[in-house]
């Protein structure tokens, strides 16, 4: 399930020095940050015992120290590459919500932000902007299951009283949501 926090740094918004304060919801993808962490330690694992075993081998090819180096480098960094699926997160509160998808984190007020959205046959949500944009939110994916309805009911939720508080200008008073 998903984690409420309090807290300074972890409510912050860009530009914020001061994070709030506010109760806010924190969404992760579960399934992809284990395989990813499974993926990477097999992948270094696996560089790592070829860098050392391809020097008592006759290949035909001599490997010195500094290949071996280079191989477990190697290993390290595609490792890392990998890793950087686990980053996937959401940050919401009552002013907004910030969507980090692998490296490029994006904060929105929920003024702009139409409808939280799961649609048929897609791997993970999105949140439906003006002008027929939208923004992917890799940190619900549909591998996860449960855990990702409890996070679209809450993330939902959260968008839903920001929606009850400040309705649209022009709207009926009961828009039957």
């Amino acid at each position: 399930m998903a984690r409420v926090e309090a807290g300074e740094s972890a409510g912050a918004k860009p530009g914020d020095s001061a994070g709030g304060g506010s109760a806010q919801l924190v969404i992760r993808p579960r399934r992809v940050r284990w395989a990813a962490w499974i993926a990477s330690v097999a992948l270094l694992g696996v560089m790592t015992a070829v860098a050392l075993l391809l020097r008592g081998v006759s290949t035909g090819v001599y490997f010195r120290t500094a290949d071996q180096v280079a191989m477990v480098l190697l290993g390290l960094l595609i490792a890392l590459g990998v890793l950087t699926l686990t980053l996937a997160r959401v940050r919401a509160d009552a002013d907004g919500v910030e969507v980090r998808n692998l490296l490029i984190t994006r904060w929105l007020p929920w003024s702009e932000v139409l409808e939280v959205s799961f649609p048929a046959g897609s791997r993970w949500a999105r949140l439906e902007l003006p002008d027929d944009e939208y923004l992917p939110v890799s940190a619900i994916q549909l591998v996860d299951g449960q855990h990702a309805v409890a996070a679209m009911r809450q993330l939902r939720a959260l968008h839903a009283g920001y929606l009850e508080s400040h309705p649209s200008p022009g709207a009926p008073p009961d828009s039957g949501r």
